[in-house]
């Protein structure tokens, strides 16, 4: 015969203890409290916008295709006149001539000065008066 160990009659212990507690509960002891309904039910207006959505659905889903009618597409991409193409070709010889510029062709120039600064001696007049 194996004897019941401490943890199994600890186990039992508590077992009993509930299964008492649960059978001479007092519900008299219970306070009073007022449920609310978390999660309420749809309106009319949900459950309609609801219906046309899965009536749009069900449409595009059931299509008949037969009924449909063969259309031809028309290209309506307008192509541009002669003059903006040439206009077009001048911008792209003005791009290629700055792309493919030589400074080597450009002459010296000597810069002169229209603005000069005061000299130190003008300077100093300016502070003392």
């Amino acid at each position: 015969m194996v004897l019941p160990s401490a943890e199994d009659l600890a186990a039992e212990k508590t077992e009993r203890a509930l299964i008492e507690g649960i059978e001479h509960f007092d519900a008299k002891k219970l306070k009073h409290t007022e449920t609310q309904e978390k999660n309420p039910l749809p309106n009319k207006e949900v459950v309609q916008q609801e219906k046309v959505h899965q009536s749009l659905i069900n449409g595009v889903e059931h299509f008949d295709k037969t009924t449909m009618k063969h259309a031809t597409t028309t290209e309506k991409n307008v192509l541009p006149d002669p003059a903006v193409i040439e206009q077009e070709k001048g911008q792209q010889k003005l791009i290629s001539g700055i792309e493919n510029f030589d400074p080597a062709k450009l002459k010296h120039t000597e810069t002169c000065e229209k603005n000069p600064l005061p000299s130190k001696e003008t300077i100093e007049q300016e502070k003392s008066s």
